[in-house]
């Protein structure tokens, strides 16, 4: 199948991959600035948005190349948000040739010890979906990974994006074939891609630990941290998070400045 998507602008090829609580739709404020200088490509991954999610065996990564050789793209700068960076990371070591570079933005890596606030809200968000309640789960994310820059349209907007993802993935399950998503181990080391690493200060402390793992890890990786900044910077800052992403993708000397 081919994921839903679109596609902004001219240029060396920026492709946006979302966060596990949102969708394609999570990169609307930063699309105008980037289309001027690139070609912008959003994908919605399998379950989330427009993508369904079919029975049998499949892979994010390759659900993305298989993408990317639709359009015609041999190669992207891959920008991946929380669950989206993991896939970004996916796509880095499994098709190395169609990553030109990685900026992470609080990614969500395999392999790093759950903490108690992440247990926590498992199990909490466990106890909603399976009492029905999605609106008190779409609730739970919102006060879970939004910082205290995100304004009211931003959290609206992920609210409706959570919505349906919950909406998709829970039918999916439900079905007598249900999809079964094929783990990939990523190696951080056999990374080659030039890698920028972006954390929040406030984000929850086994997100901050993903990133310090990858950042660690990554040869050569760059690590900024926002201290203003929860789970989802671009959704709470997206001024800030275009300015960082036109400096580090135009290979700006001024690069990285939050």
């Amino acid at each position: 199948m081919i994921l839903a998507h679109d596609v902004d602008g001219e240029g060396p090829v920026v492709l946006l991959l979302h966060a596990g609580v949102a969708d394609r739709r999570m990169w609307e404020p930063l699309v105008v600035p980037l289309r001027h200088a690139f070609r912008v490509v959003r994908a919605d991954l399998r379950g989330y948005g427009d993508s369904p999610l079919p029975g049998g065996e499949y892979a994010d990564a390759d659900d993305v190349a298989a993408l990317l050789d639709h359009l015609g793209v041999p190669d992207a700068a891959v920008v991946g948000a929380s669950f989206g960076g993991r896939v970004a990371l996916e796509l880095a070591v499994t098709h190395p040739a169609r990553v030109r570079e990685l900026v992470l933005l609080c990614p969500s890596v395999h392999g790093v010890a759950a903490t108690d606030a992440l247990r926590t809200f498992d199990t909490e968000e466990d106890h909603l979906l399976s009492m029905g309640d999605i609106e008190g789960a779409v609730r739970l994310n919102l006060t879970t990974w939004l910082g205290p820059d995100a304004d009211l349209p931003a959290r609206e907007a992920l609210a409706a994006m959570q919505r349906r993802a919950f909406e998709v993935q829970l039918a999916a399950e439900a079905d007598d074939d249900p999809p079964r998503l094929r783990r990939v181990d990523v190696d951080l080391s056999a990374v080659r891609a030039p890698t920028l690493v972006v954390s929040g200060g406030l984000d929850m402390d086994h997100l901050r630990a993903c990133a310090e793992r990858v950042a660690q890890q990554v040869r050569g990786a760059e690590h900024v941290v926002l201290d203003w900044a929860g789970h989802l910077p671009a959704l709470e800052r997206p001024d800030a998070v275009r300015a960082l992403l036109l400096d580090v993708l135009r290979e700006d000397p001024a690069v990285h400045a939050p």
